[in-house]
């Protein structure tokens, strides 16, 4: 099962949409739609770390340092997912989040792409 990426790339998008649909939610203003979406995000969020410590295991012989830096990266995205959605909930400002989650989510992408269990993109 975790010869290939299919859970990773699906879990995480799965949450990529969850997330789009809290902040949706949010600025509609319905709480506890909001709440609950959030909490199956969370669910989510674990789903991703579990997948990608499992390929990072298995893997990560292949290429250390770059599996290394997708995991980093992929940790930050999921923290920024997490606190726009807090700190959206509290009525903070959170425009630094947005451009440290793109940022942060393109690095990912790229460095998960490269890899050597890509799609060969940037081979």
């Amino acid at each position: 099962m975790f010869d290939n990426t299919h859970a990773h790339i699906t879990t995480w998008a799965i949450a990529i949409i969850l997330f789009i649909v809290a902040v949706m939610l949010h600025k509609a203003g319905n709480k506890k739609a909001t709440k609950i979406v959030q909490m199956i995000l969370r669910v989510f969020y674990l789903l991703i770390i579990t997948t990608g410590v499992i390929l990072f295991v298995r893997h990560s012989s292949f290429d250390p340092a770059l599996y290394g830096m997708k995991f980093l990266f992929g940790l930050i995205v999921i923290a920024m997912m997490e606190m726009i959605l807090v700190r959206l909930k509290r009525d903070k400002n959170t425009g630094i989040f947005w451009l440290l989650l793109i940022v942060s989510f393109l690095i990912t992408f790229y460095l998960g792409a490269r890899l050597p269990l890509n799609w060969n993109w940037f081979a």
